[in-house]
């Protein structure tokens, strides 16, 4: 199978890991609901009837729905349009912290997506006014032709999803039923990583969030909903006994991801103290 690539590089995606966990999922699916959907790579791949895709991160739902308002070509025309005006280049840091402060004056979602491409590693990082403050990525990034292609490829299939921006405890569950399927990819309990050390603009994650998370997936369970949370058991040394004691309580099944991290910070020295991810399901 070939999947779509989401066209942004979120931290914790799922991308390469798409074809180990999606043989762990449902083969119909009404109604899909992806809970932390980050960039949306686990969404686009994940065939349903309807899709929801949530994320407490509002600015990467709000430059989704901007694609959805005006169309991928329209989207496309318009990035190119604002590289050219503000003569955005892997090499131009004067144009990109210019282009940036105007940003963080007007909040406009597509501004942000280009910002993001000329990033250093992409990445969404915001201060705690939340102001966008990454810095440049001189001579690697830029909006590319592989960025380009993974935006083209949306064309079609960005119409088809509803995106909602709530914390995962706010969020509307009545609307699952049997048949249903919730993907649940939070930030993990035992490694940190920008994502979740509550010093981006957004608040972290801890021990009573992990509680809240399984006691709504409990919930989905006794409501015939058919959940898949993915999660890290073991990490450097530490063991998430929230989540292990929860699967063996319940009596959920509990898959291991083989994940290459050779290339990131939950790599560790000692091959006894890498990483296992996880996916928990409850069929």
């Amino acid at each position: 199978m070939q999947y779509i690539k989401a066209p942004m590089n979120y931290i914790g995606n799922k991308y390469r890991i798409l074809q180990q966990i999606q043989k762990w999922f449902p083969r119909e699916i009404n109604l899909m609901v992806d809970i932390f959907c980050g960039g949306c790579d686990v969404t686009f791949n994940t065939k349903a009837n309807h899709h929801i895709a949530n994320d407490l991160n509002f600015f990467v739902i709000e430059i989704y729905k901007e694609f959805q308002r005006i169309g991928i070509e329209k989207t496309i025309v318009q990035i190119d349009q604002t590289i050219h005006n503000w003569k955005l280049t892997k090499e131009n840091k004067e144009a990109y912290e210019h282009f940036r402060a105007y940003y963080n004056r007007t909040k406009n979602p597509i501004d942000l997506y280009v910002l993001m491409c000329y990033s250093f590693n992409y990445q969404f990082r915001f201060n705690t006014a939340h102001e966008y403050n990454n810095p440049f990525g001189k001579s690697r990034s830029s909006f590319n032709r592989v960025m380009r292609e993974n935006l083209t490829k949306l064309q079609g299939i960005i119409q088809q999803i509803q995106y909602t921006s709530y914390d995962f405890r706010e969020f509307d569950y009545s609307l699952m039923k049997a048949g249903d399927f919730l993907y649940a990819d939070p930030p993990y309990l035992i490694t940190c990583g920008s994502y979740n050390d509550g010093k981006r603009g957004f608040k972290g994650w801890g021990e009573q969030d992990e509680k809240d998370l399984y006691e709504i997936l409990d919930m989905l369970t006794d409501k015939g909903v058919r959940f898949a949370l993915s999660n890290v058991s073991h990490h450097k040394g530490d063991r998430n006994d929230i989540l292990l004691n929860w699967r063996k309580t319940r009596k959920y099944h509990m898959h291991k991801i083989n994940f290459n991290y050779d290339n990131c910070n939950y790599q560790a020295k000692n091959s006894n103290n890498t990483t296992q991810e996880v996916l928990i399901t409850n069929y």
